[in-house]
């Protein structure tokens, strides 16, 4: 299909790009990568009066690392988040989810912020930052706004921002000692979205026991989610299989998945429980071996 009929915008920069969604608040769209909205806007699911396309705005496509945090622009891609040296040296579970997603040519066009603004039900990045403890910085012509990861999907394609900020960089804890993450997913076909994804981290204590975990899950409910009770299972405890089939048990009752054409619900719930024990037993060895 041809999409409607939309004026179109690309500032030069971040003030001139906020100053349009503040002037068309509810109407402009914003334009990245474009492999998200494009097919929207083609299929007339999305309609807007306005696209913003904000490929010239300089300062959104940095992986950097701070001395508290990790900093990724929303302009950067899922090829440069894939290919940082400082995401392959200290953020394997970053680079899990990154070489993941799509094919080559969706990885070198595709951007983080794009897809955690489209906040696809089954999409990677949101179960990612979700056990990473990330904050989600979106700007707006009055400041800045931080969104813990947690809170930001809010629903099918619902988030927490509003309409005239911009998602301009996703915030990470720095990774400490003796602490590990990685992402799991079950996929029809290399690169397609999940069936069922699970992002674990964990920090051990000097005895080796969890100090603190983190897991998220995607594409088993109507919005990515933390899997609270998955967490309260591991904290304090010894890792084992064991332990690890408890904690993906506790997830997979927390999810919601629905019967489709990936599977019958009781499948992806079974699923739930062992991408979970997949990805902590990677995350361990990660943990592990990061002292």
């Amino acid at each position: 299909m041809i999409p409607g009929q939309f004026e179109y915008a690309r500032p030069a920069n971040v003030a001139e790009a906020l100053r349009l969604l503040q002037e068309r608040e509810g109407e402009a769209k914003v334009l990245s990568g474009g492999y998200s909205l494009l097919p929207l806007l083609k299929l007339r699911l999305a309609q807007p009066g306005l696209l913003v396309d904000i490929r010239d705005l300089d300062g959104l496509d940095q992986v950097i690392e701070t001395e508290t945090e990790l900093r990724l622009g929303a302009r950067a891609t899922h090829a440069a988040i894939e290919n940082s040296p400082i995401i392959r040296g200290r953020y394997p579970l970053i680079a899990d989810a990154a070489s993941g997603i799509g094919d080559r040519q969706v990885r070198n066009w595709g951007t983080v912020g794009g897809s955690l603004a489209h906040a696809d039900p089954s999409a990677d990045w949101p179960a990612v930052f979700i056990a990473l403890g990330a904050t989600i910085v979106c700007r707006s012509l009055a400041g800045d706004r931080l969104v813990p990861a947690r809170d930001w999907c809010l629903g099918v394609f619902q988030t927490a921002i509003e309409p005239t900020e911009l998602l301009v960089e996703v915030r990470v804890p720095r990774r400490p000692q003796r602490a590990g993450g990685a992402y799991r997913k079950l996929e029809r076909r290399a690169g397609d979205f999940a069936t069922v994804g699970v992002a674990a981290v964990v920090r051990l204590d000097q005895a080796g026991r969890i100090a603190s975990a983190g897991i998220g899950l995607t594409a088993v409910n109507d919005h990515p989610f933390a899997a609270t009770e998955a967490e309260a299972v591991l904290t304090g405890a010894q890792p084992s299989d064991e332990l690890f089939y408890q904690a993906g048990t506790a997830a997979a009752a927390q999810a919601n998945p629905t019967s489709d054409s990936h599977g019958p619900a009781d499948y992806k719930r079974a699923m739930v429980i062992e991408m979970t024990v997949r990805a902590l037993r990677v995350a361990v060895e990660r943990a592990l071996a990061y002292s």
